[in-house]
């Protein structure tokens, strides 16, 4: 076979003129691909502008504050018509178990916060002052500790006494720092400290009158409620045994 030969039957090489790429279907897809991705942007950002100028602006910072404000509103208002709904169900639960308590005849309440009492006859205030109440102390006598508290709740006058005689407990000798005396001994028994007259609730506790009356309206007693002679005069008249005393 001759030279000649052997060239005849190779594939012809396609002969590019100079200047001109080769352009192949590869090439012809990304140009497309690209036009296409390019123009999705430009929309993409002209309905971005076209947001931001009918709908950011016009309900911008301010009115999605206004917004907020008007939902917080509503709710404080809604959360604020349940609280009244729940005090006013309190307060007739209150005022009901109150008439049970009033309706039995004269009573006293005593407030230990402002130290105040007032006496009520046939429901209708007669008699308000101020009263002495405990000093929410503790003494501490070794191992035993003694609570000067006024006890808090609803209480019964037990029993009345007239000039009434005190029989001094130990925490007395205790607290003045006195040798505690063996029982029945004459300096356990005071006539003066409590006054005209005394309303006996029990557990040691009294309604009763008092000398130290520069202290009246002051939380200073051992859990005892001292008041001046004149009130505790009328208290004594007005309440028989068997009346509530209501200490709050």
């Amino acid at each position: 076979m001759t030279t000649k030969e052997y060239l005849f039957d190779a594939p012809p090489v396609p002969v590019i003129p100079s200047g001109e790429p080769l352009k192949s279907p590869g090439n012809f897809r990304k140009i497309v691909l690209y036009s296409l991705l390019g123009f999705l942007g430009l929309i993409s950002f002209i309905a971005f502008c076209l947001f931001f100028l009918f709908v950011i602006i016009p309900n911008g910072p301010e009115a999605s504050l206004a917004k907020h404000s008007k939902n917080l509103h509503q709710n404080q208002n809604q959360a604020t018509a349940a609280d009244f709904a729940k005090i006013n169900k309190d307060l007739e639960t209150l005022e009901k178990k109150v008439d049970k308590l009033t309706n039995q005849g004269p009573y006293l309440i005593i407030n230990t916060t402002e130290n105040k009492f007032y006496l009520y006859a046939e429901n209708k205030l007669v008699r308000q002052g101020y009263c002495s109440t405990g000093k929410n102390e503790v003494l501490i006598d070794g191992k035993k500790k003694t609570y000067f508290k006024t006890p808090r709740g609803v209480h019964k006058v037990l029993s009345k006494q007239k000039d009434p005689v005190w029989a001094r407990p130990d925490w007395d000798f205790v607290e003045n720092g006195e040798p505690i005396p063996p029982p029945g001994d004459p300096s356990r028994f005071d006539a003066n400290t409590l006054g005209p007259f005394a309303l006996r609730l029990g557990d040691g506790y009294m309604v009763h009158g008092t000398i130290w009356k520069r202290l009246m309206g002051q939380s200073v007693t051992h859990g005892c409620i001292r008041m001046l002679d004149d009130d505790i005069t009328a208290v004594y008249n007005t309440l028989p045994v068997g009346s509530k005393v209501i200490i709050y």
